[in-house]
């Protein structure tokens, strides 16, 4: 996330009250790409956050380039931002989720590949970001090697990033090696602060596991947060809940996304909603924009 601008005298000013709502595909699974594309863009989203994954765009397809560049086209032509995202669980393996993945035993590589596709799907979709979880660390492993093996996969991902211009957001999960800010943050340490490494910041998720309340941790990741997935959720239950099923108080946080001046994708995640999928979309956006409007004007 971009520091709030200056005024004359040096002082950060509090950025305005715009935010750009996305909505992500995998709470689509029951419709065609296109068809998601058209409603969200007549419901009035900015965005979409795409997963890619075995249904809406395969990063294996042997079509691939044809499915990119009709996307591509059909993003521009609805006046669609868009963000990539890696969070296809059984992408790699119709067994385990999110295996392998960098810290793995074996295949590891294949992680790597599919992230380096990732990264070249975003540049040509005009994605300026790549969501990255780490997945689950295989049992047993000593921390320190988990923290090793980590690192390293990551510096060959952020080489490709590199090259294209890329920046991975990588977002701290419930029951994956990396759940919370503060490990991310040691992360991006770990890399030596790389210019590509940003956070992708899930409010539920912080909600879910950190001990911290959300609007801290919103402030402790704020100033590397290039994306942020919303939605409800319960302390210590990791399902993602529609507005107003959970405890989080989204006033102030949108309030201070808004000063401080985001201006990534604020993106919808609610995977079990696809058999409502538009409803339930409906519904999401009219929420965020009265609870927006509530915590900036507080």
């Amino acid at each position: 996330m971009s520091a709030p601008p200056a005024d004359d005298a040096g002082v950060p000013r509090r950025g305005g009250t715009d935010l750009r709502f996305g909505y992500g595909t995998n709470g689509f699974t029951n419709h065609r790409l296109d068809d998601v594309l058209r409603v969200l863009a007549d419901l009035g989203y900015d965005g979409v956050a795409l997963t890619l994954d075995h249904g809406h765009l395969d990063p294996f397809a042997d079509d691939l380039p044809r499915r990119v560049d009709r996307l591509a086209h059909s993003l521009d032509t609805l006046g669609l931002s868009v963000t990539v995202e890696m969070g296809g669980p059984y992408l790699l393996d119709p067994w385990h989720t999110h295996i392998p993945n960098l810290m793995s035993d074996s295949g590891a590589e294949r992680r790597v590949d599919v992230l380096r596709r990732a990264i070249r799907i975003a540049a040509d979709l005009g994605s300026p970001t790549v969501h990255v979880c780490s997945g689950p660390a295989p049992a047993g492993l000593p921390e320190d090697v988990v923290w090793k093996r980590l690192v390293t996969g990551c510096e060959a991902v952020l080489e490709t990033a590199e090259e294209y211009g890329i920046t991975l957001g990588f977002e701290p999960e419930p029951y994956m090696f990396v759940d919370t800010v503060g490990r991310c943050l040691r992360l991006r340490e770990l890399l030596g602060g790389h210019e590509r490494f940003g956070i992708t910041l899930d409010i539920g998720h912080a909600h879910c596991v950190e001990d911290a309340p959300v609007l801290d941790c919103l402030r402790l990741a704020a100033p590397h947060v290039v994306n942020v997935q919303i939605e409800d959720m319960r302390r210590g239950v990791h399902r993602h809940l529609e507005f107003g099923e959970g405890e989080i108080d989204f006033p102030p946080l949108l309030g201070e996304l808004a000063a401080l001046g985001h201006r990534g994708l604020v993106s919808v995640e609610i995977q079990g909603g696809s058999l409502d999928a538009p409803g339930v979309a409906r519904r999401s956006l009219d929420f965020l924009r009265t609870a927006l409007t509530a915590g900036t004007r507080s």
